[in-house]
């Protein structure tokens, strides 16, 4: 199963595409799609559909699990960064790529075991299950890995409803 993971946002989308097969984890691809600040919403929304597009039709994923959003603080952000996960949802829908969500906490349970695990924990533990050499960086594509790693554990466990 190859699982498209995202980490929301409309400045940085993080993207991360891991395979999970027997049990083994094995990352494919990760990074992040960024879009200019001066673009008015409207390009930027349409850049990340255009390059998210890109992605699932160079990797043809079997899942899509996008971060669920919580927000405490900024409401223009807040909205900004919904259109943007709509985009990212109605994307994967286009596709026909079945779409699934986590919480941070589910996030955090699935990777390290703890739900108030930090991102040093978090992305470290990234790190160790997909055996790669150096943290995965920037933190989006990390968080977006993670969140990919959180589906395949709960997709092998049948826990889920794809």
């Amino acid at each position: 199963m190859v699982v498209l993971g995202i980490d929301p946002g409309y400045a940085i989308v993080g993207y991360g595409l891991i395979r999970y097969e027997n049990n083994r984890l094995t990352p494919l691809q990760y990074g992040v799609i960024r879009t200019h600040a001066k673009l008015p919403i409207e390009d930027r929304l349409h850049e990340i559909f255009t390059d998210l597009t890109k992605l699932i039709d160079a990797y043809k994923p079997d899942a899509m699990a996008v971060e669920k959003l919580y927000f405490n603080t900024n409401e223009k952000t807040a909205i900004d960064v919904s259109q943007a996960r709509g985009i990212i949802v109605l994307t994967g829908k286009i596709a026909g790529v079945p779409f699934a969500e986590y919480t941070p906490l589910q996030v955090k349970m699935s990777v390290a075991g703890y739900g108030k695990a930090d991102k040093v924990q978090v992305t470290e533990m990234t790190r160790r299950l997909l055996g790669l050499r150096k943290v995965p960086k920037p933190d989006d594509a990390a968080d977006a890995l993670a969140i990919a790693i959180c589906h395949a554990h709960t997709a092998g466990s049948g826990l889920n409803n794809i």
